[in-house]
């Protein structure tokens, strides 16, 4: 059975951590892009609204961007504390989460259902970061691999 670190101990390793991992940092990194953009939505909605040139922003369509940005803000923190913990299991779910972004964009756009530069906005973001992660995993995977890399693991 594995032993479960205290919180203590993963507070320890969330504020100094022990960077093994490229694709880890990756996720690290787009967290807090997620935790900015999430924060600007949060405090400044028209702000990113106008920004974005949304259509038909109203006081209501406000408050509903704001808890957009409250999820984009915790997606962000979750992304931020996977990749600074080293979590390999969430950099492999991350890499099969964002590639369907562009889609999941793409259909929200068709149907009407959001405008277009938020559409690729998003899609943009996540493809080219999910690009980015698996570039990462695949060369840490590859140092690891290495006869170099396995001593290292052993």
């Amino acid at each position: 059975m594995a032993e479960y670190e205290t919180f203590i101990e993963m507070t320890k390793r969330l504020l100094y951590p022990v960077r093994s991992s490229a694709g880890a940092l990756t996720v690290e990194i787009f967290g807090y892009l997620l935790l900015v953009e999430g924060g600007a939505i949060v405090i400044a909605p028209f702000g990113v609204a106008s920004l974005l040139n949304l259509p038909d922003f109203s006081v209501s369509a406000a408050t509903y961007f704001r808890l957009v940005g409250l999820l984009i803000s915790g997606l962000g923190l979750l992304y931020t504390v996977s990749g600074r913990l080293n979590a390999q299991g969430f950099v492999f779910a991350s890499l099969l989460d964002r590639p369907m972004v562009p889609f999941i964009m793409l259909m929200l756009w068709y149907w009407g259902l959001c405008p277009a530069i938020l559409a690729v906005a998003f899609a943009l973001q996540d493809f080219l970061s999910f690009l980015w992660t698996l570039w990462a995993w695949r060369r840490d995977r590859r140092l690891n691999q290495s006869p170099s890399g396995a001593a290292a693991s052993a």
